[in-house]
Formats: C-alpha cells, sequence, structure tokens
C-alpha cells in the first residue's frame, strides 16, 4: 500500500454493495468471507448514516460462511453451500446474493457454480464476485446494478412510457437518502410520471426485474453510473438523462423539473402548473424569514452530489458567499472533475470557490484550518465539527459519515428539502 487515508469516508467496495442490497425489500445478502465482514463492511456505512441501517438483515444477523484456515487451505465452496441453504431456511426472502468478501476473493472459490445449484432448483440466488479491496462504497453501487443487469433484470418487459427509473442516489451513503428519493418521487408523481425509486414504497426485487419497461433513466449524480447506464442502453433500449448535482432549492429542481419534462415529450401546460404550485409554496415560507439569518460566508464539505447542491442552494437562492467547496469522495477521472467544478462555479451572483478534491481527513481539516479567507458557516460531516469548534464558527451537520443525529426521511432536496435545510440555517447560529 502506497499510502493511507485518515478517516475514510465510507467502506470497501463489500460495505457498498450491502448497503446498496439492505436497502431493497425483502432482499438478503449472504457473506462468503472472514468473520468480522458482516458487522464491519455494515459498520462502515450504514452504521455512520444517521443511526439507522437495514430493517430486513443487517450487521450480525447477516448469513456468513466465516471462513476460517480451514476453509483458506481446502476450499469454502460446501461451506457456502450449507450457508446458502441455512439462509433459505430461516430467512423469508424474495433474493439472495452471494458475496465475497476478500477471504474468498483471494483464494478463488466458485460461488457461481454454488448459486446455480439453487437457481436450478427455482430459488433467487445470484452471485456478486468482488472482494472488499477491489474498490470503495461508490463501486459497489454500480457493482449491485451491473449484476442486476447482468442476471435479474428482465428482457421484453412491455414498455411503459410514462414510468422513469432513479439512479444516483446512494443508499446510506447519503445520510439523507430515504427523504431525497420521497421528495423526487413527489415531484416527478406531480407531473403525472410513474417511478422507480428501488429503494422507498417497499419496491422490491420484483420492481428491479420489471424496471426494463421504463422510458427514462434519470441520473441524479455528476459523476456515478456510467457503465450501468450504457448497457441498460444497449440491452433495454432505455435512453438517459444525467442531472449533474443532487438539486437544492427552487432554481435547481424547477430546471430538473424541465429537463425530465423534455426528456419525456411531457404536456407544458402541466408543467408549467406543477412548477408555479412549488415555487409559490417555497417562496411564501421563505419569504416569511427575510433578513432573519444573516450573510454567510460559506465552506462545504460532502460527496460531489451535495457538495454541487448545497453550494449551488446557498449562493443562488440565499444570496451567501462560497469560500472553500472540498468534495470528499475519491474521484480518478478528470472529465468528472471537470464536471463538478463546472457546476459548483456557475454561480447566479456569486464569485466561484475555491474547489478542492480530497478524501483523506487530515488534507481536508488542513485546507479548513489554512484558509485564508474568513469562513463564519460549515457544512460537513461529523468529521468536520472539530474544525467548526476551533473556528468557533455555525456547523450544518448535513454529510456522510454523521453520527449526531438521527434521519429518517429528512431531506435537503428538491423544493420541501430546502426549507428544512433554511431552518437549520437558524440552529447554532
Amino acid at each position: 500500500m502506497s499510502q493511507v487515508t485518515e478517516n475514510p469516508k465510507g467502506g470497501c467496495v463489500l460495505a457498498g454493495i450491502n448497503s446498496v442490497l439492505g436497502a431493497i425489500d425483502r432482499v438478503c445478502p449472504i457473506y462468503h468471507s472472514g468473520p468480522g465482514c458482516c458487522m464491519q463492511t455494515t459498520a462502515a456505512d450504514q452504521g455512520q448514516s444517521g443511526h439507522k441501517s437495514s430493517r430486513f438483515v443487517s450487521s450480525v444477523s447477516l448469513p456468513s460462511t466465516n471462513m476460517l484456515e480451514k476453509e483458506v487451505v481446502f476450499g469454502g465452496t460446501e461451506k457456502l453451500r450449507t450457508t446458502v441453504q441455512g439462509a433459505i431456511d430461516i430467512i423469508d426472502a424474495d433474493a439472495y446474493f452471494v458475496l465475497t468478501g476478500c477471504t474468498a476473493g483471494i483464494i478463488g472459490d466458485d460461488i457461481v457454480s454454488v448459486t446455480e445449484e439453487f437457481q436450478d432448483k427455482g430459488y433467487s440466488v445470484y452471485p456478486i464476485e468482488t472482494p472488499g479491496f477491489v474498490g470503495d462504497s461508490n463501486l459497489g453501487y454500480e457493482t449491485v446494478w451491473t449484476t442486476m443487469i447482468n442476471q435479474v433484470i428482465e428482457e421484453d418487459v412491455p414498455k411503459d412510457d410514462k414510468l422513469v427509473n432513479i439512479f444516483g442516489i446512494i443508499p446510506y451513503h447519503d445520510p439523507f437518502w430515504s427523504g431525497a428519493l420521497e421528495e423526487i418521487d413527489r415531484i416527478l408523481s406531480a407531473l403525472g410520471l410513474k417511478v422507480n425509486t428501488f429503494f422507498t414504497k417497499h419496491q422490491g426485487i420484483e420492481t428491479i426485474r420489471k424496471c426494463s419497461g421504463a422510458a427514462l433513466n434519470i441520473i441524479i449524480n455528476p459523476w456515478l453510473f456510467k457503465g450501468p447506464a450504457k448497457k441498460m442502453e444497449q440491452k433495454f433500449g432505455i435512453p438517459s438523462i444525467r442531472v449533474p448535482g443532487l438539486f437544492v432549492g427552487a432554481t435547481d429542481t424547477t430546471k430538473f423539473v424541465r429537463q425530465v419534462a423534455e426528456a419525456m415529450h411531457l404536456d407544458q401546460e402541466i408543467v408549467d402548473k406543477v412548477i408555479a404550485a412549488e415555487e409559490e409554496y417555497v417562496y411564501d415560507y421563505l419569504a416569511q424569514s427575510v433578513g432573519g439569518v444573516s450573510w454567510k460566508r460559506f465552506a462545504v464539505v460532502a460527496d460531489a452530489n451535495n457538495a454541487v447542491g448545497i453550494t449551488r442552494y446557498l449562493a443562488n437562492d440565499f444570496s451567501f458567499t462560497p469560500v472553500l467547496v472540498i468534495v470528499s469522495e475519491p474521484l480518478f477521472r478528470q472529465e468528472d472533475k471537470d464536471r463538478i467544478v463546472a457546476q459548483i462555479e456557475d454561480l447566479e451572483y456569486a464569485k466561484p470557490p475555491k474547489v478542492i478534491f480530497a478524501s483523506d481527513q487530515y488534507e481536508i481539516n488542513q485546507a479548513l484550518r489554512e484558509e485564508e479567507e474568513e469562513i463564519t458557516l460549515l457544512i460537513g460531516s461529523s468529521n468536520e465539527r472539530e474544525v467548526a469548534l476551533e473556528k468557533d464558527i455555525q456547523f450544518i451537520l448535513a454529510a456522510f459519515p454523521m453520527n449526531e443525529r438521527l434521519v429518517f426521511n429528512r431531506t435537503y432536496a428538491g423544493y420541501r428539502g430546502s426549507l428544512t435545510f433554511t431552518e437549520d440555517l437558524y440552529d447554532n447560529l
């Protein structure tokens, strides 16, 4: 290992896979891994996401082979076989996914042949061959959907010209994922659309199997899901649009609505009516707080999706001055970084902030401490609270990891979520 990352914001790819599967109704992950992986990978993402975890199976309740020296030397497929059967006998799930930990990945156990045995018996058991050392939580999200495309989603499903699929918001890795998806669903439903969020409304494996009937994939993320989106277009003929950041507030949410409306060829009169009603709702409340919050010079530390949305809202809709934005997830493609920077710098009123890409907590803290311009508001994760206390400035906990608040369906996204965010501006003044 060439370097060590201090306090990485998320876990290995196995943690990401576990979080995504754990958010799908009645789906059971089965670990083919060493002891401790179930608990540690759950803690890495779900355990730091506003104190909520999968309501079906999670952490130490996950079935696992708990591989030891014997399985390393002689192979663990027989133990996996009995573990899968035990899970089927005890846990009444609609689908089971066998995940390989680092141990199984290193020795090369053939989990595909084991899962095929159960498929031949009529059980919905699928393999995901991605040991934890391959990547991080973000890769876990894409890995799950690649598996769904290759093994689960059905072809030749009748097309529904009002159905859309939502991608890009990662369960648990975004602490506000439930509320964000509910708000997006609410807005799109008002336009007359049907929405597959996959992680709310008790949507489960059957929704995923039939999602190839959608007319459009909507990717709400500036860089994630490129590979799966291309596969879905090639295999199922579903086109995609990308929203380059989670929209917060009336300005960017209205832009999102019009982007979807254009792609779906919606009736303009209905679209304008929905936008007018939503904007009136938001601005009526905001008008009641004019002058209530003093002007702020702010910094944001968050994943790309939320860094874009929060910065643009505070600068464009609330006229605060952005000083520093730190995108805290590991990004490697320059084209992705350029897209994110372009969104953060494309502001209506404010001077563009300094943008830094840093996933190491030491580097993040140093950038905040050494920033020469004055900062009076910091929006970040639990990891940044210490710097806010040092600087004696207002702090809003709005990013992963989030250890000091309980989050069910709270969100800052969309029209109504922006009101929640604005309320939080009054906290800890």
